[in-house]
């Protein structure tokens, strides 16, 4: 009995000291921004309690958190061939609703929006940019779906664009806004490959019997080459992007989206390496900020003003105006979530900035209290 007790004591000793072996916590108070100041200094990540969502250093390598700050730039992946969402302009510069989320996550980490290296991808290859370390961040329409989310080894953030896929084909060939999806049937249909389009329309297609000819290419682009030359009779994406084609496109007129109905959902986000959940506080407190900013009435143009003044303890908290401010304690600087919307704006100036102008309403993308999805947690 002697022995085993030895033994059992030893074996506790051993268990206590692995459990206790991990980096010393650092507390590190950083006191709240004056209106318009910058403070780029951040506390090292997880030095706050676990409860608050500081998480510890959780993983060997630490958090792409450190990296990112250590690096002084935020690599993200987007797309360069949508406008709206992720395109380059005429002087050359990524643009789009997707491309300022990657701002406003450089604004929040390093404050400096423009801190940010753009990798520009197509759909196919995409997630193995994520998995190989190529880029920090993916924010590239893409959907949130069950075996991206395990099989693929991604974590996902907050959706930023609820969507649904939708087909375009010309008015010339008798396709109307009110075009069943069964008036496919014959038809060549184009669409990008290694996407969620491609299996929808697939197992659509099947459902209800209907006979196609599906074709994919890397890029969306040679997909609409292909339909502007009519080798492709109907192409296929999320609604979003193909309004963005028609609204940009000379020959826009002369194309009409349906059905009126989605055949999918699509909720688009952005996603990162799996299992580091201090990166992916950043991310999704960054969407949620720029939610509850507008929520709140916070503008780029008034933030200075609201620093000065908040509306609530919760504005106060979300600006580093308080000093039960929380954001010190995910790693980040106090005033991190100002810099997103002083250097970016709320969620809805960058939807009227760049998704407006092609057309897209807010729809589902509205506020919870307008009738829409869009619902942040409370900054407390």
């Amino acid at each position: 009995m002697g022995k085993k007790l030895t033994l059992l004591t030893a074996v506790f000793a051993l268990v206590v000291a692995a459990c206790g072996g991990g980096a010393e916590e650092t507390t590190t108070t950083t006191a709240a921004p004056e209106p318009g100041e910058t403070t780029t200094t951040a506390p090292a990540p997880g030095g706050g309690d676990a409860g608050a969502g500081g998480g510890g250093a959780e993983q060997a390598g630490g958090s792409l958190l450190d990296t990112v700050i250590a690096r002084g730039t935020l690599n993200c992946g987007v797309n360069e061939t949508l406008a709206g969402f992720g395109f380059k302009d005429e002087t050359g510069q990524f643009v789009g609703f997707d491309v300022d989320l990657c701002r406003a996550v450089a604004a929040a980490v390093l404050g400096d929006a423009d801190a940010v290296k753009f990798e520009p991808l197509t759909a196919a290859a995409r997630f193995e940019a994520v998995n190989s370390g190529l880029i920090d961040l993916l924010s590239r329409n893409t959907t949130w779906t069950q075996s991206r989310d395990t099989d693929l080894g991604l974590d996902f953030g907050p959706t930023t664009y609820y969507d649904g896929q939708q087909l375009m084909a010309k008015k010339a060939d008798g396709f109307t806004a009110d075009s069943p999806l069964t008036d496919i049937a014959g038809a060549v249909v184009c669409t990008n490959a290694g996407t969620t389009t491609e299996k929808n329309i697939t197992e659509a297609s099947a459902a209800l019997g209907l006979d196609i000819t599906l074709q994919t290419f890397e890029d969306f682009n040679i997909v609409m080459e292909n339909f502007k030359s009519g080798a492709c009779d109907v192409v296929t994406t999320d609604g979003s992007g193909l309004v963005s084609r028609k609204a940009t496109d000379p020959a826009g007129d002369e194309w009409v989206i349906f059905p009126s109905v989605p055949i999918s959902k699509e909720p688009l986000g952005p996603a990162w390496k799996q299992n580091d959940s201090v990166w992916g506080d950043v991310v999704r407190w960054t969407v949620y900020a720029m939610i509850i900013a507008e929520e709140k009435g916070i503008t780029s143009a008034n933030v200075d003003q609201m620093v000065a003044n908040p509306p609530d303890g919760e504005a106060a908290r979300l600006l580093g105006a308080s000093e039960d401010e929380i954001q010190t304690k995910m790693g980040l600087p106090a005033d991190a979530f100002y810099q997103v919307i002083k250097q970016v704006g709320n969620y809805g100036e960058v939807f009227d900035r760049h998704l407006t102008p092609l057309g897209l309403n807010r729809g589902l993308n509205a506020l919870w209290s307008d009738g829409g999805l869009l619902y942040a947690p409370p900054a407390r």
